[in-house]
């Protein structure tokens, strides 16, 4: 389970105890801050976490706030402002201005969180919304595909679409509007060493990812903690019925090559974001050959990496896999899979 998932789901675990607790979401962010976008934790009354908004003072402080927001029984929002001389006097080294939305967790509330923690397992792209108001009680519904949960407030999931696609606090309509899109998804084609120290390595970066491996011994979830589906299959087999996206990034990192060579004929030309191939420029340049006499277009060949992984000198597999998930993480963020 992603962490995001497992943060949507400590919520519905407190919320079905009864216990107190709050869940605390950046809802804006200006600066350099070290924090996602889109961080999120859920803080119970006893102090245990989970997520993160970033750590240190401000994540101490937001996490009091939350609490004191859980006892009064209504969201609020906070702000607080990280400049340079502070960043010094508390050993930060960053700056800024970030916006947290802060809500109780409610018992009314437990299957909309859980809900979404399964929305974000099954990558179903869904949208939150919550009134600022709870003058009238918890208000909260949740879109995940094409059905509703929550409580049903009128008009709370009406005209949404249009805000930002980060968390937003809408003063106007009086909301809190948070997309949860869908995990992008990393397929990496074999399980050997280097396959599964990348697949772990990119399902704690954030990714869904799915490895395929013919060996029942490689392909054994016990070995792949943290990997969403662990696929034992023939590569062809697979190869003629997956369906690739703009949010998928495919890996060849199989044991021989005429299977990578393989999934670069399917993949070369598909929809998705990345394409890459575990392998030597010399290893390149012979399956490219075999490739173009089948008829794979040159343009097609040309966007798969070949070798993957940022330069960094990489010899290990782990090390390998960290340069690797570095150039994923690069085109996640900045759609820009060219090397410094």
């Amino acid at each position: 389970m992603s962490d995001r998932a497992a943060v949507w789901l400590a919520a519905a675990e407190l919320a079905a105890k009864g216990a107190p607790g709050a869940m605390a979401t950046v809802s804006r962010h200006r600066g350099s801050l070290p924090m996602a976008r889109d961080a999120k934790l859920v803080v119970a009354e006893h102090g245990e976490y989970w997520g993160t908004i970033g750590g240190g003072c401000t994540e101490a402080d937001v996490m009091a706030q939350a609490l004191e927001a859980a006892k009064r029984g209504a969201p609020i929002v906070v702000r607080h402002t990280l400049n340079a001389d502070l960043a010094g006097d508390v050993g930060l080294s960053c700056g800024g201005t970030a916006e947290f939305f802060l809500e109780p967790v409610v018992a009314e509330l437990d299957g909309l969180y859980r809900a979404v923690a399964r929305a974000i397992t099954e990558r179903i792209p869904t949208l939150v919304s919550t009134a600022l108001d709870w003058a009238a009680g918890p208000a909260k519904a949740a879109r995940v595909g094409d059905r509703v949960v929550g409580t049903d407030v009128p008009g709370i999931l009406t005209g949404v679409e249009h805000l930002p696609l980060t968390p937003t606090v809408d003063e106007q309509r009086g909301l809190f509007v948070e997309p949860v899109p869908r995990l992008p998804r990393v397929i990496v084609f074999g399980a050997g060493h280097v396959g599964n120290e990348i697949a772990r390595l990119a399902a704690r970066a954030g990714f869904y990812v799915v490895v395929i491996d013919d060996r029942r011994e490689f392909a054994d979830p016990s070995r792949l903690p943290g990997v969403d589906e662990v696929i034992v299959e023939n590569l062809r087999t697979v190869l003629g019925r997956v369906r690739l996206d703009a949010d998928d990034y495919v890996l060849a990192t199989t044991r021989g090559h005429q299977f990578d060579a393989e999934i670069v004929e399917a993949t070369a030309a598909s929809s998705a974001r990345y394409v890459g191939m575990l392998g030597s420029a010399r290893k390149k340049a012979v399956i490219w050959k075999a490739l173009e006499s089948l008829g794979v277009p040159r343009a097609a060949l040309e966007r798969v990496r070949v070798p993957i992984g940022e330069r960094i000198g990489a010899d290990t597999p782990a090390e390998i896999a960290v340069s690797v998930v570095a150039e994923l993480i690069r085109v996640r963020r900045l759609g820009n899979p060219g090397r410094e």
